[in-house]
């Protein structure tokens, strides 16, 4: 069968996820180097049986390391109405926490 995984919530996000991976979430406040802990874990698999969360799986805790802090690259934001002379140019910067599974 293939890798062992687990579907969790946070940051009103869903992400699918194994031990090993690394992802960018929305900013945790967590040092670096510390461990956080997903409790909110929609489903899981281990092996051939699955367990699917009503709406969380009981007793389920994915864990990670926190690796760093950080933002992302600007986006920009143009909005233009023809004809009104109205431009408007902004940016935006997304903070994230970039994490390591260490296990499900």
């Amino acid at each position: 069968m293939g890798k062992d995984f687990a579907v969790i919530l946070t940051g009103g996000k869903q992400y699918k996820v194994s031990a090993g991976d690394t992802l960018k979430i929305e900013k945790l406040k967590a040092t670096e180097d510390g461990a956080v802990s997903f409790a909110q874990v929609l489903l899981r698999t281990i092996g051939n049986e699955v367990q699917i969360g009503a709406p969380y799986v009981p007793q389920a805790v994915v864990t990670g390391k926190v690796m760093r802090d950080g933002r992302e690259k600007k986006k920009i934001i143009f909005r233009y109405h023809s004809k009104t002379r109205l431009r408007k140019k902004k940016g935006h910067r997304q903070h994230f926490t970039e994490v390591a599974i260490v296990s499900i």
